[in-house]
């Protein structure tokens, strides 16, 4: 664990109540109505905003469906008119239940690779004390789960630059499955936040390590998706490389003028 300590405050209820689990989605009519039971199944008392891109494939409609068939108003839905990027859509999310006050506010994918069955240790990291809890495929007890070994050895290579570049000891720091504490998010900047790909995920976690909160990682197991795509590509790829290098830079030299 790194950044400051809290006592134990138990923010979220044993069935999720007190969370809000934002899902971007584009062309992912296939797998969000699995991710949605599946959640709600694990968690009854847990909140969902879907924030769909104006997907083509009807996404979007899906969710409406969802969301009207939910008696207990627990799936909520954002549309979107642009697609500008996965960093962009979960800021949105993000002011989203944050204008509603949820405590917690978590990171999940469309697509089956993070378990919903495995977001109770994120929550329990949280009501422990932490702000941020990722859950992490390279602690002790996390596992790869059908993901081609060039995709992990791009991602290991990726957490590995990010360590050296940045000092930091957080081993999954490209991790898109995080619960935020939502004064968290109210204190690092997100209206200064222009990472749109997966360097998002560095960015607001580095942001989170600067302003002193306390950051935890909590083993689970990543699965490959079996319908759909990858939004992976090379712009991404080297957005991530260049801001982390830019911010390395950045915190090495202000703590040289200290």
């Amino acid at each position: 664990m790194t950044g400051s300590q809290h006592g134990r405050d138990e923010v979220v209820g044993p069935q999720g109540a007190g969370g809000l689990v934002v899902i971007p989605t584009f062309n992912e009519r296939d797998n969000l109505p699995r991710i949605v039971e599946r959640l709600l199944n694990a968690l009854s008392d847990i909140h969902v905003l879907v924030v769909d891109d104006s997907s083509p494939d009807g996404t979007g409609q899906i969710a409406e469906g969802l969301a009207a068939a939910d008696e207990a108003g627990r799936i909520h839905v954002m549309h979107r008119t642009v697609k500008d990027g996965l960093g962009k859509a979960y800021l949105a999310g993000f002011a989203w239940g944050l204008e509603r006050d949820y405590p917690v506010i978590i990171e999940m994918d469309a697509d089956g690779s993070h378990a919903p069955e495995q977001l109770h240790r994120l929550l329990a990291g949280i009501n422990e004390g932490a702000d941020l809890v990722i859950g992490s495929r390279y602690v002790p007890g996390g596992e790869l789960v059908n993901w081609p070994k060039r995709r992990e050895v791009l991602s290991k290579g990726a957490n590995t630059y990010a360590r050296m570049a940045l000092g930091s000891s957080i081993k999954d720091i490209t991790a898109g499955y995080r619960a935020y504490r939502a004064p968290v998010l109210r204190a690092i900047g997100l209206d200064e936040v222009d990472s749109a790909g997966y360097c998002f995920q560095i960015d607001l976690a580095w942001r989170t390590l600067r302003h002193g909160f306390t950051v935890r990682e909590v083993p689970i197991t990543f699965t490959e998706r079996e319908i759909g795509e990858s939004k992976m590509d090379g712009g991404v790829i080297l957005e991530s490389f260049l801001n982390v290098a830019r911010w390395g830079w950045q915190g090495r030299t202000a703590r040289f003028r200290s």
